[in-house]
């Protein structure tokens, strides 16, 4: 599902009003999640998956400096930040995951994110597979979100499809990247990129989008009407998280 949209300061790409970063030849960063049909996975596995591998992108060293995805990375981040989420099986998972990218595993999702190319110039191979058909469900309520990781809290009143809420979730992921300095952004790394993906009760809603917590602000193209999706609540404690590895792989 495409989203265009996250923002609060000045200076964020992610502002629903024009600007300059409009006029900037506009990229996409492609995520592909694993929807096999006798196992997809769980909803908020998939959304917390999701978030996780947007941080890996964002933290692979071929993302920064002079890697090789540096800047297809920096052309992204300097026009509206896009990402958009599609589903694979089979034969079609095995194609996207021949393509340049990393796989990020959660406990039953995978999703696979790639280098951000142009709007209008998507790799065949990821653009014949579907945004549509992304409903999932989680076989059991989730636990309480771990108090002691970072939350990003879904906004109740608002019914996305998996995929729409995919997008949100890596949206709200980076805006908690771009806060933290680099030894919290290396914590957090160190962790697995420990998060939650939970949904708000209204009135814990009604606190967070007063607050000063980084909010993500849909545009309104797809889905819903424009305004907040996600909240995010506690990023400033990825400095005390466990150690733990990730599992991304290429």
């Amino acid at each position: 599902m495409s989203s265009d949209d996250p923002t609060p300061a000045d200076d964020s790409p992610f502002r629903d009003e024009p600007t300059a970063r409009d006029t900037a030849r506009q990229f996409v960063l492609p995520l592909v999640v694993r929807i096999e049909k006798d196992a997809p996975p769980a909803r908020t596995d998939a959304l917390e998956t999701s978030a996780r591998a947007v941080l890996t992108m964002l933290s692979d060293e071929r993302s920064l400096g002079d890697g090789v995805w540096a800047q297809a990375m920096r052309d992204w981040q300097d026009a509206r930040i896009r990402k958009v989420v599609r589903r694979a099986r089979g034969a079609e998972w095995r194609r996207a995951e021949a393509l340049p990218g990393i796989t990020v595993t959660g406990r039953s999702a995978e999703v696979r994110v790639f280098p951000p190319v142009p709007l209008d110039g998507w790799p065949k191979d990821l653009a014949r597979l579907q945004v549509s058909g992304t409903d999932l469900d989680d076989p059991e309520p989730p636990a309480p979100a771990d108090p002691a990781e970072p939350v990003l809290w879904l906004n109740p009143e608002l019914d996305m499809s998996a995929g729409k809420t995919m997008a949100q979730t890596g949206h709200g992921a980076q805006l908690a990247w771009w806060e933290l300095s680099e030894k919290e952004r290396t914590a957090w790394r160190e962790s697995g990129f420990a998060l939650s993906v939970r949904t708000a009760e209204p009135a814990h809603w009604g606190e967070l989008s007063v607050s000063e917590v980084p909010l993500v602000r849909d545009a309104g193209f797809t889905e819903i009407a424009p305004g907040l999706t996600v909240a995010v609540e506690g990023h400033d404690r990825v400095g005390a998280l466990p150690q733990r590895a990730a599992d991304p792989s290429d």
